[in-house]
């Protein structure tokens, strides 16, 4: 059995969770039993368990008192990398912040491999990204692009993606080019109206700032001082 003390009790509440939710989920993750009293809780379970849990609940009281600001998902994402590495340093994911997005939602990297990821952005001028779908490199990658333009590093910003999945048509889809090719820019759009307010990423796209288009648009550009991500690049073709 371990017992923890932490000095701050307002912290520590919300390092627990509403009616110690955080707690309760914590315990379930490590099959460990966890009680807590005032500004302190008692450990008890196999020894590895209960070293993971002191190490992720000392970190992340550190990290509230701090002010990181957490996001909902981000105490999965702190359990996960210390069931995986029991070493491992927290602030490696919550400390390295991309972009906070118009609406003060910080946006970070969620896992090892996406700080990996952001810091190959960072320091590479040309970068492939191979992965299962839903793991953030579009996102990411945006919100890498972002963060550039408003620091003044690139002046324009290019989403592309192929309009179609590999060998087939745009003129075997139903209406006008506009209509052909935009439910396939959809999820960019998504992503930037995430990242910037609605009527700014608007004004930037009517300034051709930011420009949203389909890689075959692409064809003949001279592109300087841009930020430039190619989404789905598995579907394109040497055509």
């Amino acid at each position: 059995m371990t017992t923890l003390e932490f000095d701050n009790i307002s912290i520590a509440r919300q390092l627990f969770g509403f009616h110690n939710t955080h707690l309760e989920k914590i315990a379930k993750r490590f099959k460990i039993t966890i009680h807590s009293r005032g500004g302190s809780v008692t450990l008890s379970g196999p020894a590895p368990e209960v070293r993971q849990v002191h190490s992720l609940l000392t970190q992340l009281y550190l990290l509230f008192k701090e002010k990181i600001p957490m996001e909902p998902g981000d105490l999965d994402a702190a359990i996960a990398l210390i069931k995986k590495d029991p070493d491992a340093r927290l602030e490696t994911l919550f400390m390295h912040m991309v972009y906070t997005t118009a609406r003060n939602k910080p946006i970070r990297p969620r896992s090892l491999n996406q700080v990996k990821y952001v810091k190959a952005i960072e320091t590479k001028d040309i970068l492939f990204a191979i992965g299962p779908a839903g793991t953030g490199k579009t996102y990411l990658a945006m919100a890498m692009a972002v963060a550039a333009f408003a620091r003044g590093d690139v002046r324009k910003i290019i989403l592309t993606r192929p309009a179609v999945e590999a060998g087939e048509a745009l003129g075997f889809l139903p209406g006008d080019l506009a209509e052909k090719i935009n439910p396939y820019l959809r999820p960019l759009y998504d992503a930037l109206y995430d990242m910037l307010e609605f009527e700014k990423a608007r004004t930037y796209i009517e300034q051709e700032i930011i420009e949203i288009a389909p890689i075959a648009f692409m064809r003949g550009r001279t592109l300087n001082n841009a930020f430039i991500i190619l989404d789905e690049a598995q579907n394109t073709t040497s055509q």
